[in-house]
C-alpha cells in the first residue's frame, strides 16, 4: 500500500510539470522526484567493494612492497596506499583473483618468506610469483584498512581438501593441524571471513565448465565449507558473464544448489570497441565517449535480467547478486606489459563509476556486493603507484564522494531527462539516485554525460522540509582529462554551488560532463 501510495504521488507530480511545461512550451523535461519520507531498502555498503588481484603490479609494488622497502609501510603493505583506501571508506576487498584465483594454492604463500615457493603466473604476463604477499598478508591489509576480506577459493585446478583446509586455516579456533599451522606462523587467534567465493569464472579460466557442470561441483566444494568458531560464511557462487542468463537459471531452478549458497555472482566489463579492439583510455573521440556510456547502462538491463530469474526461485530475496568485477577496460598504457593491463582513468571514468554505483544503488533489494575491477595499476584503478608515488584517479575521487550512501536507505526517485545523442542514437543524460541517512540527511548523487551542455534540472523533494543545502562536483574542461605524477591534481572535486531551493524544489544547474553529489540537511 505505501509503495503504491508513492508511486501515485510521483505520478501527479509529474504529470501536473509536464503539464504546465507542455503549456509554457518548453524544452525537454529534466526532473528527479524525490520522496524522502518512505524510504526503501538498505544499500548494502559493500556494493562499495573492490578487487585486488594478483595481476601487473596490483599488488608487488601497488599494495605489497616488502618490510625493507624505503616506502612507507606497515608490514611490507604501503602505508599511503592503506590511507587513500580508507579515506573512502572502502567496505570490502577482493583476493587473491580473478583468473589467478583458479591456479592459487593459499599453502604456497604461508609461512616464512624465504621457504615459499615460486611460481609463474601463467595467466598475467608470465612472470614468477614469489608468493610473498600471501594469506597473512592479506588479512593484515584489510585489519589495516578496516574491511571485509573477500576470498575467492581455488575450484578450477585447486582441490576440496585444499579449500577447507583454507577455511579452517582462517577461522577456526579448536585445536586441529590447520589451528596449530596458523598458530606456529604467527598469528594465535582466528580471522573473521564473511565473504568466500567457490571458485571464479569457471565458465572459463577458471576451468571451461558448462552450468550443470559447475553446479554438481559447486555442492560438493560447498559442502565441506564449514562455519568455524562463530564465523559464518556468505558463500558466493560463480555466476554468470553478461548476458548469460542459461547459466543463472541453471543454477537457480535446482534446489539442491540453491541450499548451497547466500550469493551468486555476476561479471560485466564496459568494452569500448569490443574484445578484439578496445579503445584507448585516454585518446579517444566523442563518439567513443557516448558508446562507453551505452555499455554502461547496460548494466542496469543485465542485472534485470539476471534479477527476474532470482525473483522467479528466490522470491523472497533471500539470495544476492554479487557483482564482484565491474568497469571499464581499455588497450594498456603504451609502453605497458599487454599482461599487465594497466590504464589511465580519465573524467570519462569517473561519470562511469558514477552510472554504476547509482545502477547498484537503485537495486539494493537485490544487489548486496560489488567490486570495481581493479584498485591499484591495474583496469579502472582508483590509485596508481610508481616507485613512492602515488595518484588518486578520477574514479577515487567518485567513489569519495559517494560513500555518503553506504548503509543509508535507498529513497523513491522518479527520473526524467532528455537525451545525450551523438549522431541518431541517443541515451539519457542523466543518471542518479537518492538516499537517506540515519542522520536524516539526503544524499543525491547525479552525473551529466553530455560533455557539450549543462542541464539544469528541477528537483521535487517530496515528504520533509529541508533547510541546508551542500554540494561537491568533478569536472573538467576536457573529457581526457586524467591526473598523472607529474601532475597528480588535474581534477579533484569542488565546492558545488549550482543549485537553489525554494518552495521544496531543488533546482540543480550542472556542468556539462560533470558529477554532482548534494546532501539536504532538515
Amino acid at each position: 500500500m505505501r509503495k503504491s501510495l508513492v508511486i501515485l504521488i510521483v505520478i501527479i507530480f509529474s504529470a501536473s510539470f509536464i503539464t504546465n511545461a507542455q503549456k509554457e512550451n518548453t524544452p525537454a523535461v529534466n526532473q528527479l522526484v524525490i520522496i524522502t519520507n518512505h524510504a526503501g531498502p538498505v544499500i548494502s555498503k559493500d556494493i562499495y567493494g573492490h578487487f585486488s588481484e594478483h595481476l601487473g603490479t596490483c599488488i608487488y609494488g601497488g599494495i605489497w612492497v616488502g618490510k625493507d622497502s624505503k616506502i612507507p609501510n606497515t608490514d611490507g603493505i604501503r602505508n599511503d596506499v592503506v590511507n587513500a583506501l580508507r579515506e573512502i571508506k572502502i567496505p570490502n576487498l577482493r583476493w587473491p583473483g580473478g583468473c589467478f584465483a583458479d591456479t592459487y594454492h593459499w599453502m604456497d604463500g604461508i609461512g616464512p618468506q624465504e621457504k615459499r615457493a615460486s611460481i609463474i603466473n601463467t595467466h598475467w604476463g608470465g612472470v614468477v610469483e614469489d608468493n610473498s604477499f600471501g594469506t597473512h598478508e592479506f588479512m593484515k591489509l584489510t585489519e589495516l584498512i578496516g574491511c571485509e576480506p573477500y576470498i575467492s577459493g581455488n575450484v578450477g585446478s585447486g582441490t576440496i581438501r585444499e579449500m577447507s583446509d583454507w577455511v579452517e586455516y582462517l577461522t577456526s579456533s579448536a585445536d586441529s593441524p590447520m589451528t596449530r599451522l596458523r598458530k606456529q606462523n604467527g598469528h594465535e587467534d582466528p580471522w573473521k571471513v564473511k565473504y568466500f567465493a567457490i571458485g571464479n569464472e569457471n565458465w572459463g579460466c577458471g576451468g571451461n565448465m558448462t552450468p550443470d557442470f559447475y553446479g554438481d561441483v559447486m555442492r560438493q566444494f560447498s559442502t565441506y565449507l564449514k562455519d568455524y568458531s562463530g564465523n559464518g560464511l556468505y558463500r558466493v557462487a560463480c555466476g554468470a558473464s553478461d548476458n548469460d542468463v542459461e547459466w543463472t537459471e541453471t543454477l537457480m531452478k535446482e534446489p539442491k544448489n540453491r541450499s548451497m549458497f547466500q550469493g551468486i555472482s555476476l561479471h560485466y566489463y564496459s568494452v569500448p570497441g569490443g574484445w578484439g579492439r578496445k579503445g584507448s583510455a585516454t585518446n579517444f573521440t566523442e563518439n567513443e565517449w557516448w558508446e562507453t556510456f551505452r555499455l554502461n547502462y547496460d548494466m542496469d538491463r543485465i542485472i534485470t535480467s539476471h534479477e527476474a530469474i532470482l525473483d522467479r526461485y528466490d522470491p523472497r530475496k533471500t539470495k544476492g547478486l554479487i557483482v564482484d568485477e565491474w568497469g571499464n577496460w581499455f588497450q594498456v598504457e603504451p609502453g605497458t606489459n599487454p599482461g599487465f593491463l594497466y590504464q589511465q582513468s580519465t573524467l570519462r571514468d569517473a561519470i562511469t563509476a558514477a552510472i554504476h554505483l547509482n545502477i547498484f544503488n537503485q537495486h539494493a533489494e537485490r544487489v548486496k556486493v560489488a567490486n570495481l575491477a581493479q584498485v591499484v595499476n591495474v583496469l579502472q584503478s582508483v590509485i596508481l603507484t610508481k616507485d613512492d608515488k602515488i595518484v588518486l584517479t578520477p574514479t577515487y575521487h567518485v567513489f569519495r564522494m559517494f560513500r555518503v550512501h553506504q548503509e543509508a536507505q535507498l529513497l523513491n526517485t522518479d527520473l526524467r531527462c532528455e537525451d545525450y545523442v551523438v549522431g541518431d542514437r541517443g541515451i539519457p543524460a542523466i543518471s542518479a539516485s537518492a538516499s537517506v541517512d540515519k542522520e536524516g540527511k539526503v544524499h543525491i548523487s547525479i552525473a551529466n554525460l553530455n560533455p557539450n551542455k549543462e542541464i539544469t534540472m528541477t528537483c521535487p523533494v517530496i515528504g520533509d522540509t529541508f533547510k541546508t543545502v551542500t554540494g561537491e562536483v568533478l569536472t573538467a574542461n576536457e573529457m581526457a582529462v586524467y591526473n598523472s605524477f607529474e601532475k597528480p591534481e588535474n581534477i579533484k572535486p569542488t565546492v558545488f554551488n549550482g543549485y537553489k531551493m525554494k518552495d521544496g524544489i531543488l533546482t540543480i544547474t550542472m556542468p556539462a560532463k560533470s558529477v554532482v553529489v548534494l546532501e539536504l540537511k532538515k
